[in-house]
């Protein structure tokens, strides 16, 4: 911080930068300024009046230097009116205080105002429990209501666009979500129409919120006036773990919250994180998590047995020996083995993939599948690959990435490959028909749902999806950033590593990763842009690393954003 602004905020010296505002240098010394309609990454508005404070400068002399009193210290002149924290910006020598009496009064008053007209449903709102009126009305409002006229009454259940739900009568009129859609979202659809306690959010005639970006005003609504339809009435927030996580649906690898209760993920919201996503993240990646919680898991490994092609399942210990054994027999044979990767993996599991049909089985294809989509200006990454650095640097792939898999085709096809082992990918989408598959004599497949590759394959090992494992993702701009497990797997079904790690073990190479940990100080040996690394010090907000350019995957036909298929 270069030339700090010094001041004093509740008897707290404070250090702030120039043109900082108040409610931001007071979080500085650990003091909340309550505030509705302000932001820190929207314009401000100055609606709500619920951040004012008592504003202080030095008296100065006929010097221009401030005039000190009998105790030495200078003479602090308090303005007659409060100010709004949020559109004052800190000064030299000023003087703030946040929780005096006539500051307690005034807010007091904004709080009695601003619950006038508000409906009493907190116990059915969705709202309940990250309420900030519900908050702050314990702080700064009163037991009983002095208003005794009937409350005005405004539309409820209104849907903006097919994701988001309006209650106007909760609404305080904070213009987030207004300035939100201008600035941010890029489509200026919402305002206000009537006055005084008529005022009501709408949107624009003929105009709804129709953005890849909409469901962030439900988050920065401090009120539960906009709800998301994918949430409403699902479950109280009290009843919800929150587990830190990152987004697994494009190379920009927004940091998220994953919200579950008994196994069950409920919904996934962003985490700020200003080098990655802000405080954003895209509707696109935000919904596409209800793969996790499908009926439809794999909840143990299976073997196609039998003439009819019954599948039965299996323990690990006994799936890992039958595969094993099938494995041992072609060591020495990697012209006749190919392997397939996904770039949904976590770096982990690309470290041993690579290590189990590279180095021990010798395997000489091996690739992995390109996912591209439509992209946008802002978060949403045309590479649908949120690990296609992590798959590089351990060496699974390299450019341009899908080249090999026309040759693995071509291969299966004249009888030269033999041997087929694919980790989370449907290849039968991406050049790999089904009639090849089915001249395979092993077809092992790594999976959490089923699909045409599934069924062909001889052996199919369940696997986690990113909701269930630990380990480490690096985004488009080589940021290395931590998964973190917010539910067990269905079943007996496992992260891969485990999986990758216990063939390895069968085959007699060195797989004894006890722990995620285990594996990822391999890596750090191994992998010279990890060195000195360890999980602890990636931290919350992840690290940047220097892996060289990074040449983008060629397209395929895939679909479009918001139709392209559900994936770990």
């Amino acid at each position: 911080m270069t030339d700090p602004v010094k001041l004093t905020i509740d008897g707290k010296e404070a250090a702030a930068p120039k043109g900082m505002n108040l409610i931001e240098a007071a979080k500085l010394v650990g003091v909340e300024v309550p505030h509705y309609c302000y932001h820190p990454k929207l314009t401000i508005a100055g609606n709500c009046r619920m951040c004012l404070v008592d504003v202080g400068m030095p008296k100065l002399g006929a010097d221009k230097k401030p005039e000190l009193g009998p105790d030495g210290k200078p003479v602090i002149l308090f303005g007659p009116k409060l100010s709004i924290g949020c559109n004052t910006t800190v000064a030299e020598g000023m003087v703030v205080h946040t929780r005096s009496a006539k500051v307690i009064k005034a807010r007091e008053g904004v709080m009695e105002f601003l619950l006038v007209n508000h409906p009493l449903d907190c116990p059915i709102c969705d709202q309940a429990g990250e309420c900030r009126l519900q908050e702050f009305s314990v702080d700064y409002g009163k037991g009983q209501s002095r208003f005794i006229e009937e409350k005005v009454h405004k539309p409820k259940k209104t849907e903006i666009g097919p994701k988001i739900m309006l209650d106007d009568e909760r609404c305080i009129l904070c213009s987030r979500c207004v300035r939100f859609m201008k600035e941010v979202a890029g489509q200026d659809c919402l305002g206000f129409v009537e006055r005084g306690s008529y005022s009501t959010l709408t949107c624009y005639p003929g105009m709804e919120p129709n953005t890849n970006y909409d469901l962030n005003i439900v988050d920065i609504c401090p009120v539960g006036a906009l709800t998301s339809n994918d949430f409403r009435f699902k479950q109280r927030v009290w009843f919800l773990k929150e587990t830190k996580s990152i987004c697994p649906n494009c190379a920009t690898g927004c940091n998220t919250v994953l919200w579950s209760r008994e196994g069950v993920v409920h919904r996934q919201t962003p985490r700020d994180n200003d080098a990655v996503n802000q405080c954003w993240m895209c509707d696109h990646g935000r919904l596409h998590y209800q793969f996790i919680n499908d009926p439809n898991r794999f909840v143990a490994p299976t073997v196609k047995s039998g003439a009819m092609g019954e599948r039965f399942n299996l323990t690990w210990p006994e799936a890992t020996r039958q595969i094993g054994e099938r494995l041992k027999a072609l060591k020495g044979k990697g012209a006749t083995i190919a392997a397939i990767g996904t770039t949904r993996a976590t770096t982990e599991e690309l470290f041993l993939f690579n290590k189990l049909v590279r180095e021990v089985l010798g395997a000489e294809l091996v690739d992995c599948v390109p996912h591209v989509g439509e992209g946008d200006k802002f978060l949403l990454n045309a590479d649908r690959s949120p690990n296609m650095n992590g798959a590089k640097l351990a060496g699974v792939t390299a450019d341009p990435v899908g080249s090999r898999i026309p040759v693995i085709a071509e291969a299966i096809k004249s009888g030269r490959i033999k041997t087929l082992i694919i980790h989370g990918e449907n290849v039968a989408k991406h050049g790999i028909a089904e009639d090849l598959l089915g001249k395979l004599e092993l077809l092992v497949v790594i999976d959490t749902l089923p699909n045409k590759v599934t069924e062909l394959a001889h052996f199919v090992l369940a696997g986690a999806t990113f909701a269930e494992k630990r380990g480490t993702f690096i985004n488009g701009k080589a940021r290395l950033q931590r998964l973190n497990a917010a539910i067990p797997s269905p079943g007996i079904a496992r992260p891969e590593w485990q999986t990758f790690a216990a063939l390895l073990n069968e085959l007699g190479a060195d797989g004894k990763y006890l722990a995620i940990e285990d594996v990822f100080a391999d890596m750090t040996r191994t992998l010279a842009p990890l060195a000195g690394l360890n999980l602890s010090k990636i931290g919350d907000q992840g690290v940047e690393l220097k892996l060289g350019t990074v040449t983008p995957p060629a397209a395929s036909a895939e679909k479009p954003a918001a139709t392209v298929e559900a994936k770990a």
